[in-house]
């Protein structure tokens, strides 16, 4: 059988007006429905796998599985079938371009677009994984952009059911795009939501830094970066981007499907906070990268325009002040400077704890206020989510002596990458309640209080590191 060719009629109903896409197993086409009037999408499987079985089951699974999902942000199934031995699906056509296409003509996105972006792709996915689905091919190239800018998720031709023991997509089989590969998928191991988690983690890095994270001679060379080595650090290669988002796609990334967030829709809920937590995210298209050892001169250059703008308003102030010095005998009066808040002695006195097993570390409590940032208090190692199921979070409690309110709490840590947050109260066992808002810790992170009167304060870590395990070397507070 032929190739199809634009004009051609497909089921005396659908006429192919424009190839789109030209893939391994299926070609899209453009194409318009006669009886409806309206235009379509068309996706009609290779000739030459007409007579493979295999390849005949997994188009027509992607069809009954997308028709079971009806989502705002996943490409609607219209029609299935075959017609004169030629296999096709019909979707609801979007008319505008694939996130590679974007990116490719602008660039690296803007943070705030990365981030709404993401969010709708997160949802979309976690609805597939509610209805038992993985994507298992998640790439900027199955994005599709619409013309009021939402994400539509597409492709889903090697998807595969979560209760599927056997059939045509069983562990051993590596199907994906290697740029996109989950490591389980690379070495040929079950799929599970979470290796939808990576991908999206790794279409997420590419958004934001304007190329994949690995690269290589072949697929092979790819695939296997993709098991065995970490991506660069998204801080390095630009610098308008905030850590919190920075520390979500590299927990995406993680090797271990376990360190990954717990589900996609977990994914989607961090991103949210990310888009809460900054309200002044860029809205330029322009990205300026920043080496982090250039990131102060940057920040030189912006303050010397601002004194060149308002150098003329406050040399005037200056000359003023010289002028009028009254009974200082002309010379101008030098206001003290504001006093510094005085910083208060703290003793870590042990861990909060209210819910779930007991973590086994509390007597490493006094090393936090030690004075020695070479010694810390430490939380066990958790792995199959943020506290392993266990509890919702884990504090370190501190004694300032007496009711204090303090203005600002120091935290230093060797394993940044977790998030925190500064609660008070009047017991060390509780309860307490929150003075700060969360926000990613690294290495040295001070939190702004909102002004509680307290004697015990409790950092509250709600989302453990990388490495499943959060130390802190030194609290201080003023």
């Amino acid at each position: 059988m032929p190739q199809p060719m634009v004009g051609e009629l497909i089921a005396d109903r659908y006429e192919l007006e424009e190839l789109v896409e030209h893939g391994g197993m299926s070609s899209v086409y453009r194409g318009r429905d006669r009886l409806l009037e309206r235009n379509v999408a068309l996706k009609l499987l290779h000739p030459h796998f007409g007579d493979d079985d295999e390849y005949i089951e997994r188009f027509r699974r992607e069809a009954r599985a997308v028709a079971q999902l009806s989502h705002p942000n996943i490409v609607t199934v219209i029609d299935r079938g075959a017609s004169e031995g030629q296999q096709f699906i019909v979707f609801e056509y979007v008319d505008g371009e694939n996130l590679k296409q974007l990116l490719e003509r602008t660039g690296p996105l803007p943070v705030r677009r990365v981030v709404e972006l993401g969010i709708q792709i997160a949802d979309a996915l976690a609805y597939a994984h509610e209805h038992g689905l993985v994507h298992r091919d998640v790439k900027p190239q199955n994005i599709l952009v619409d013309p009021a800018g939402d994400a539509k998720v597409t492709d889903f031709g090697i998807v595969r059911s979560l209760d599927v023991e056997r059939g045509v997509t069983q562990t051993g089989t590596v199907l994906g795009t290697s740029n996109y590969l989950s490591p389980e998928q690379a070495a040929g191991l079950p799929v599970t939501p979470a290796s939808d988690v990576y991908s999206l983690g790794v279409v997420l890095y590419e958004l934001l830094s304007g190329d994949v994270p690995f690269r290589g001679d072949n697929l092979v060379v790819v695939a296997m970066k993709h098991v065995t080595e970490h991506p660069p650090s998204l801080l390095e290669q630009r610098s308008d981007i905030p850590l919190r988002l920075a520390l979500a796609v590299e927990r995406a990334l993680e090797k271990d499907p376990a360190r990954r967030f717990v589900s996609m829709d977990a994914f989607a809920t961090e991103l949210r906070r990310c888009l809460d937590e900054r309200g002044d995210f860029d809205t330029e298209r322009t990205v300026i990268r920043v080496p982090p050892r250039t990131r102060r001169r940057k920040r030189i250059s912006r303050v010397s325009l601002l004194l060149t703008v308002g150098g003329l308003a406050l040399l005037a102030a200056v000359a003023a002040a010289l002028f009028l010095g009254g009974s200082n005998g002309g010379r101008p009066h030098r206001s003290a400077p504001p006093a510094k808040p005085a910083a208060v002695a703290l003793h870590a006195v042990g861990n909060y704890d209210p819910n779930g097993s007991p973590d086994s570390h509390a007597d490493t409590a006094a090393a936090a206020t030690d004075g020695d940032a070479s010694t810390s208090w430490y939380t066990q190692t958790y792995f199959s989510s943020a506290f392993g199921g266990l509890k919702s979070g884990l504090g370190l409690v501190v004694d300032a002596g007496s009711p204090v309110k303090l203005s600002q709490l120091t935290v230093q840590t060797p394993t940044p990458g977790f998030t925190a947050v500064v609660e008070a109260g009047d017991s060390e066992s509780g309860p307490f309640t929150a003075d700060s808002s969360a926000q990613p810790v690294g290495a040295s992170t001070t939190f702004t209080l909102h002004g509680a009167r307290a004697r015990y304060y409790v950092v509250w870590i709600t989302m453990l590191p990388p490495g499943g395990k959060a130390e802190i070397s030194e609290v201080t507070a003023r």
